[in-house]
Parts: C-alpha cells; sequence; structure tokens
C-alpha cells in the first residue's frame, strides 16, 4: 500500500489532477464564451437574430444528422486553440527566447570542418585543426 500512496503523490501524478481540473474548467468557460458572445456576436452580424447552431439539421432516410451541434464544438476548438495559442504559447516562447539569448555559447564550430567543439577549445577533436582562441583574433 505504500507504493501506491508514494506513485499517487508524486509531484507528476498531482500536477496532471490539477491540469485535468483547470482544463474543464477552462472548458466551460470557452463554452460559455461562444455560447454568450461569439454566437450572438455572430447573429448580430448576420442578420439581427440570435442563431441557435445546435438546431441546425437534416434528415435522410429517417437518420438525423446535427450539423449544427459539429459547428458550436468546432467553434468552441477554434476558440480554446486561439486563446490558448495567444495567452500561453506565444508568451512562452517569446520567454524561452529571451532565456535563450542571454545565454553565453557553450560551444562554437570548427572553420574547418564544422564540427561542435567547446569554445575554448584550441584544437578540433574531429580534424585536429589548430585554433585562434576569440580573443587573440584580429579585429
Amino acid at each position: 500500500m505504500g507504493g501506491f500512496r508514494r506513485f499517487l503523490l508524486r509531484g507528476n501524478i498531482v500536477e496532471l489532477a490539477v491540469a485535468v481540473i483547470v482544463g474543464a474548467t477552462f472548458s466551460g468557460l470557452v463554452q460559455a464564451l461562444v455560447t454568450d458572445l461569439i454566437t450572438p456576436l455572430i447573429g448580430a452580424i448576420t442578420g439581427g437574430r440570435q442563431p441557435n447552431f445546435s438546431d441546425y439539421s437534416f434528415t435522410i432516410n429517417g437518420s438525423q444528422f446535427k450539423y449544427g451541434d459539429f459547428l458550436n464544438h468546432l467553434l468552441s476548438f477554434l476558440v480554446v486553440s486561439v486563446v490558448i495559442y495567444w495567452l500561453i504559447v506565444a508568451p512562452m516562447t517569446r520567454l524561452i527566447s529571451l532565456f535563450d539569448r542571454d545565454k553565453k555559447a557553450t560551444t562554437k564550430q570548427c572553420p574547418e570542418c564544422l564540427t561542435d567543439i567547446p569554445a575554448e577549445a584550441r584544437r578540433c577533436a574531429a580534424c585536429t585543426v589548430e585554433l585562434v582562441p576569440d580573443s587573440e583574433k584580429p579585429t
């Protein structure tokens, strides 16, 4: 039983549980955004009445195809994708690039064989060419 308890209390499991709960809550928020704001906006643009896409359907041989419900889910997916991209992915990408830009280079390329070598190396391990340190290069 102790192993199971350690498994459940590991950081990854707890973080995953929190992510699922936040994701479910975020999904409800996006559904409300689509239903309460985006759909009426589309209705205002297309003719003044608020469309209810979930009512749109057609029937073939007694089978009902609810393409309106699919449109609602597609719109929700697109809104979630845009929100996640602009509020999470883009800022994190920018933040990571700022941190990477500030890192000092630890490797450089050999001018002869283009192999990555340590920045302080005086000789290439691959082709054995002698390297001039950056501090001794003529300007």
